[in-house]
């Protein structure tokens, strides 16, 4: 059992539960029912108080598990909150983890510079991504035209995610905490390459 998947802070009347990224639910369970009893006696008798979740996804059926623990020592109210921090900053630990299926939002224009898009899940761009603009995405990213700008895949650290674009041109492309950046005439008189991720040795492949 990991004694650090939960970490909790105090203040007034407001308890903060923070849960790490990719936690086991047997985990977070282990670590509530052991930590809520001390926390229990420091706010004595205190009530109403509000519980304030963050910090992982977590399914329906485990926010239920969780808020059931929570209310045996706090009859509060219980708020859930996802980590949506997206980008290189917002990535504490890399992962990998499938993503064979996921949420996914779909922008139907093509993005000229100076635009950005960012989404949790995947995003499938109906167009081209222009020099200038981004694209960040929590897990896959499909780009059915050009892709010339930034694309971020895997932007909370799963390194399973995978970029993929009609022609992929940019200068810079990441997938969770890795960086490849890419010469200009490295897409010149060449195949097309429509396709990157990352290998066993954590390195962006283009192909």
């Amino acid at each position: 059992m990991s004694n650090n998947a939960v970490n909790f802070s105090c203040r007034r009347k407001q308890l903060t539960i923070k849960i790490r990224e990719q936690m086991d639910i047997k985990d977070v369970v282990a670590n509530l029912r052991k930590k809520l009893p001390e926390i229990r006696i420091l706010y004595k008798n205190i009530d109403p108080i509000v519980v304030s979740v963050i910090g992982s996804d977590l399914k329906e059926k485990d926010q239920k598990i969780i808020k059931k623990i929570i209310n045996r020592f706090f009859k509060s109210e219980v708020k859930f909150t996802e980590t949506d921090v997206l980008g290189l900053y917002g990535i504490r630990k890399p992962f990998q983890k499938e993503i064979a299926t996921s949420e996914t939002k779909f922008y139907r224009h093509s993005l000229r510079g100076g635009q950005k898009i960012e989404f949790k899940g995947s995003i499938v761009v109906l167009g081209d991504v222009h020099d200038g603009a981004e694209v960040i995405a929590g897990e896959n990213i499909i780009i059915l035209g050009t892709l010339r700008g930034l694309a971020h895949a895997g932007a909370k650290g799963n390194k399973e995610a995978i970029i993929s674009a009609g022609s992929i041109e940019t200068t810079q492309i990441r997938i969770s905490n890795i960086i490849r950046r890419c010469e200009k005439d490295e897409f010149e008189n060449a195949i097309i390459k429509t396709n990157a991720y990352v290998d066993k040795d954590d390195k962006i492949v283009i192909d």
